[in-house]
């Protein structure tokens, strides 16, 4: 079982300047919830003038609790999101949010979790539920972005997320397991491969991911591919066709279009933007 979060800054464009506009810092959730959840991200600012923050987004579902100034606490469930995401921040507020591990949402929300990909589904103010789920729900007792310290955060979203009484689900298990393989293993380039390495048919497995992740096995492994060139893209001069190659993208065109596509700029001008 992990001991500490996840390091790495995979996602976020310019990761420097977030960390130098707001306090930024991942924790660990409560043991039991570590089969599901990737961990807690918590976020607070106080800023003279607005500041956008760009994401290449994970395969991953969230779930985000945000308060600005001393206005109401709002929560939201974030599915999986295709495009590049763009938040603005101003003035004073705070985020506690849960990244889930790709496919871990599902014993929470126990249906497709396909069903959430590019959407946000509010969570209801003052009484924060389990959204849209048909069974008996437990109500969260406190809210997140209130609570004083960083541990009393986590212990907020401990109590919510055990409150949903989360199901065990060997599937769960076995999407969570699949996409872990294909985020650490950066050999993993191709489905058909994949599912013959892991030895499970490609029909399957890509019903396994829209079901659980809530998208399909190619769009999990080129998101990740694309992350470590947005990744390489800020660390320094590098050859584009070999990071191409070695991403599994047919030819330098091929990365060009599908990094500008998602991060909006070309990786080259990404690379003069944070050196």
């Amino acid at each position: 079982m992990r001991q500490r979060p996840r390091g790495d800054s995979r996602g976020i464009l310019d990761p420097g300047r977030l960390l130098r506009e707001v306090r930024f810092r991942r924790h660990l959730p409560a043991e039991s919830l570590r089969p599901w959840v990737e961990h807690y991200w918590l976020i607070d600012w106080e800023l003279s003038a607005p500041f956008e923050q760009r994401v290449v987004p994970h395969p991953a579902v969230n779930v985000v609790f945000r308060r600005d100034d001393d206005g109401p606490e709002s929560g939201e469930v974030a599915g999986v999101g295709r495009d590049l995401f763009r938040i603005t921040l101003n003035g004073t507020g705070r985020v506690s949010g849960v990244q889930f591990r790709p496919g871990g949402f599902h014993p929470f929300w126990r249906r497709a979790v396909s069903e959430l990909t590019g959407r946000s589904v509010p969570l209801p103010a003052g009484r924060l539920t389990q959204p849209d789920v048909p069974v008996g729900a437990g109500t969260f007792p406190g809210a997140p972005t209130s609570a004083a310290g960083d541990d009393e955060r986590c212990r907020a979203l401990d109590a919510l997320l055990t409150a949903w009484q989360p199901e065990p689900d060997p599937m769960a298990e076995e999407a969570v397991r699949l996409a872990e393989a294909i985020r650490t293993d950066r050999t993993v380039l191709r489905v058909d491969d994949f599912a013959a390495r892991h030895d499970v048919a490609v029909r399957r497995l890509q019903r396994l991911f829209l079901e659980y992740v809530g998208v399909g096995p190619k769009w999990v492994i080129r998101r990740y591919r694309l992350q470590e060139a947005v990744e390489q893209a800020a660390g320094g001069p590098l050859s584009w066709a070999d990071l191409a190659a070695d991403l599994g993208y047919s030819d330098q065109a091929h990365l060009v279009r599908d990094f500008t596509a998602v991060a909006g700029v070309s990786p080259a001008a990404y690379a003069r933007s944070v050196s």
